[in-house]
């Protein structure tokens, strides 16, 4: 499994090229992101996909000293479960 990266995206393509797991997080200040949506396709549904998602999502901002507003509610529970990565949210 091999995730790709855009600028405010992190997502994993099936063979076809179909894209079949996302996490989108796009600008809203300096130094923040809004994590406003994950997808997980069914066929990967139960294998930690959107987990992965988010540890790659927390990988960046640490690594680009962003922080994250919440608004996707898989984030928004997984931040809450995972306090190791509180420091990279943010309330605006």
């Amino acid at each position: 499994m091999e995730f790709k990266y855009d600028k405010n995206r992190i997502y994993l393509e099936n063979t076809e090229g179909k894209m079949i797991a996302e996490v989108t997080f796009p600008d809203t200040a300096e130094n923040v992101v809004n994590i406003n949506h994950t997808f997980v396709d069914d066929s990967l549904r139960g294998q930690g996909i959107a987990g992965k998602l988010m540890e790659e999502v927390a990988k960046r901002l640490k690594a680009e000293n962003k922080k994250a507003y919440l608004t996707c509610s898989y984030a928004i529970k997984w931040f809450e479960k995972n306090k190791e990565y509180k420091e990279l949210i943010s309330d605006k």
